[in-house]
């Protein structure tokens, strides 16, 4: 019984002092360790930058380069993450995507945004430029700044223009030298009418199709043939399906870089500015490096001999010339006689 008062009066004095002291609560938590890394995320911006092409393509070798000036401008503070091959959006929803603030930037060829804009169709004229220079003088002159002002209003604010290269013809059938070659045959085409125009004046048919689609189509015969660059031809592999390749320099392929208008505007001055540069540089950059790459591609498919390649002769090409001359006739009340008389004036400058 002694034992028992003795223990119980060591447990009511611990409890007391416990009362009367207190615990030392900190001296039991665990110490949580400093994450210097995690400073300052809430305040990192990011860019989400969607395209649809593969990353080793002009395009996509652009982008990583400009999302590597744009870290670099900022000191971290902005970072551009790319999601290429359409692994977000694809062709026919990057737009609204865009539109809606779902990703920050977009870089869509040219001849999508037709749809939307008809003017933006002079782009897509056959023959419209006859060399690379030609094509800068359109995209950084006159021409370019018209398109761009096109979007004013929308909730997309244009950027610039990126550089891929001339457009080629390939299909499955024949080898297409001559306009009447195109007879009857069924080509994968973007957007625009003033492409599907082209190709109704060489009697065939056209089908248009999202890219990240068209190895598909290729694939079970869907369509015959398609016109792309040689660095997408490549990266894309159409030409496992495709037997033949015209080296035809028909048409430029380019992209609008387009960016969210409302993101845009709640970016500091000093952000807008390193974004500006970074763009800048990428684009010279991307301008250059664009023939690189596309000259590098067709030595690779020439390697390959999967596919017959033909170069149009002078007098060949301008038989398709003058096959698609039409076009130009129908195309100036969408565009205007100014856009129109500046792609007149570029072609006599830079002609050869």
């Amino acid at each position: 019984m002694r034992n028992i008062f003795i223990i119980l009066t060591f447990i009511i004095t611990g409890l007391v002092s416990a009362v009367m002291i207190g615990f030392d609560m900190d001296s039991i938590q665990t110490t949580k360790d400093y994450d210097d890394e995690q400073e300052g995320l809430d305040e990192q911006i990011i860019i989400r930058f969607s395209h649809v092409v593969a990353k080793n393509t002009p395009k996509g070798r652009t982008a990583q380069r400009f999302a590597e000036l744009v870290e670099d401008k900022t000191n971290g503070k902005v970072k551009v993450h790319i999601f290429p091959n359409a692994t977000l959006y694809n062709d026919t929803n990057e737009w609204e995507a865009i539109q809606n603030g779902n990703v920050e930037m977009i870089a869509p060829a040219t001849a999508k945004l037709t749809d939307r804009f008809p003017t933006w169709q002079v782009l897509d004229l056959p023959f419209a430029f006859p060399t690379q220079q030609a094509v800068v003088a359109a995209y950084e002159g006159e021409i370019g700044q018209t398109l761009m002002e096109e979007l004013n209003g929308t909730n997309v604010k244009g950027m610039t223009f990126w550089y891929n290269n001339f457009k080629q013809i390939t299909n499955q059938t024949r080898p297409i030298l001559q306009p009447s070659d195109f007879n009857r045959l069924h080509f994968r085409v973007m957007p625009s009418p003033v492409i599907e125009e082209q190709y109704d004046q060489l009697n065939a048919s056209t089908s248009t199709l999202p890219f990240n689609k068209t190895y598909r189509n290729l694939e079970v015969n869907f369509v015959d043939g398609q016109e792309n660059t040689v660095s997408n031809i490549y990266t894309k592999k159409f030409y496992q399906h495709q037997k033949y390749m015209t080296i035809s320099n028909h048409a430029y392929l380019g992209y609008g870089v387009l960016i969210n208008r409302e993101f845009w505007d709640s970016l500091s001055n000093e952000v807008q500015l390193s974004i500006k540069d970074a763009m800048q540089e990428a684009t010279e950059w991307g301008r250059r490096h664009s023939i690189e790459m596309n000259d590098k591609d067709i030595r690779e498919l020439k390697l390959l001999k999967t596919i017959d390649i033909h170069i149009l002769s002078t007098e060949e090409r301008d038989q398709w010339k003058k096959a698609l001359k039409p076009v130009y006739e129908k195309i100036t009340p969408i565009v205007g006689n100014n856009l129109m008389d500046e792609i007149y004036r570029i072609q006599e400058e830079y002609a050869y």
